[in-house]
């Protein structure tokens, strides 16, 4: 017997709940994606606290999601990778190498956007 998909309500409330599973599974076992949510946190209230426009407001907010995004897709990069073989392979480390070089980017890019905007 096939899989069958599920479709209309059903399909939405399961994608969110897998969705928010997975955002608590991060938060309890990857203390990468801990830290990035506590400034992330720090961050955001700081925003609402500046005297800025409401388009560098958006830019330093998204900045901080986009911080946490990238962290995830880093995090599910290096356990698929694990998944496969926890071998020392070339290639795995490639891929876990590029996901860590996304982060990096993300967060020097961040960095720059926040000091733009406050100085």
């Amino acid at each position: 017997m096939p899989f069958e998909k599920k479709r209309g309500k059903k399909r939405l409330i399961n994608s969110i709940h897998n969705s928010l599973a997975g955002l608590v599974n991060a938060l309890l076992t990857e203390d990468a994606f801990r830290q990035l949510f506590v400034i992330d946190s720090i961050l955001l209230i700081i925003a609402f606290f500046l005297d800025i426009t409401k388009i560098e407001r958006l830019l330093l907010i998204s900045s901080c999601f986009l911080l946490l995004v990238v962290e995830l897709l880093n995090t599910a990069i290096e356990t698929v990778v694990d998944r496969i073989s926890l071998d020392i392979h070339p290639l795995s480390k490639r891929a876990k190498d590029l996901g860590g070089a996304a982060q990096l980017v993300t967060v020097v890019m961040t960095i720059i956007i926040w000091l733009v905007i406050i100085f």
